[in-house]
């Protein structure tokens, strides 16, 4: 299969913390790094993990971050098209990973997400069998369009809503505002089918068509004790696009 991504890629610090500090608090960490992360680059590197192969079409900054990001990403063996932005330095984001597994994420900088007149080959999503539209403008949902089958997750309304494209599936969640599935979002994209995720609980389908075409799936028990939740909604969002 020829499978894609659309979306965002931040560069991230991540503190290891064993809980939040408290207003006025000093905490020290267990542990640091940095690593470029973010909705799309996460499900990106989930979607070659399950199947050998994907195209990650995103947008960086031109400074060193920009560059240590395609450098890391493209390390992973994924296939990197990014759209170059002179005027912009790289997203960051500082992201706390408590001991209950549990991630806290501040964003600094407005969003970077590529754009339909990023110098990028969109014309190559026409022989995708599936792309996954994280985030980017109503361009680039177009573009996205353009394969066999497209998957799109809630925060891509303002494109989704503006593009007026109709999507295959629309992964939305429950328990994140970003992520919400109202009727705003259903009218503008009329995915053929909704799925919500409820974290722990689970979640649930249906066919907004068709009437009575329902269901709901338990979560799998976790095989030991929660280690970091960062990044579990993207690859489920990515292993859907690839089902």
């Amino acid at each position: 299969m020829k499978l894609a991504v659309v979306g965002h890629v931040e560069w991230v610090d991540f503190v290891a913390v064993d809980r939040l500090p408290a207003p006025g608090e000093i905490v020290a960490a267990r542990d640091a790094w940095e690593a470029p992360a973010g909705g799309g680059a996460m499900a990106a590197t989930a979607l070659r993990a399950l199947t050998g192969a994907a195209s990650f079409f995103c947008a960086v900054g031109r400074d060193w971050r920009g560059f240590a990001t395609l450098e890391a990403l493209r390390g992973t063996g994924l296939e990197v098209l990014a759209g170059m932005r002179g005027d912009r330095d790289q997203r960051r984001t500082l992201t706390y990973l408590t001991a209950d597994g549990e991630r806290t994420i501040t964003l600094l900088g407005p969003p970077l997400a590529p754009c339909g007149d990023d110098d990028l080959p969109w014309s190559a999503l026409e022989d995708c069998d599936g792309v996954l539209f994280f985030a980017g403008d109503a361009a680039a949902a177009r573009a996205c369009r353009a394969a066999k089958v497209m998957v799109s997750t809630g925060r891509a309304r303002a494109a989704l809503v503006e593009a007026g494209v109709q999507v295959d599936a629309l992964v939305g969640s429950v328990d994140d505002a970003d992520e919400a599935v109202d009727e705003e979002l259903l009218l503008a994209a009329r995915p053929t089918w909704v799925v919500a995720t409820e974290s722990e609980r689970g979640g649930a389908w249906w066919a907004p068509g068709g009437e009575g075409i329902a269901g709901r799936w338990a979560a799998t028990p976790l095989p030991g004790a929660p280690v970091d939740a960062f990044g579990c909604g993207d690859a489920f969002a990515a292993a859907l696009m690839a089902g």
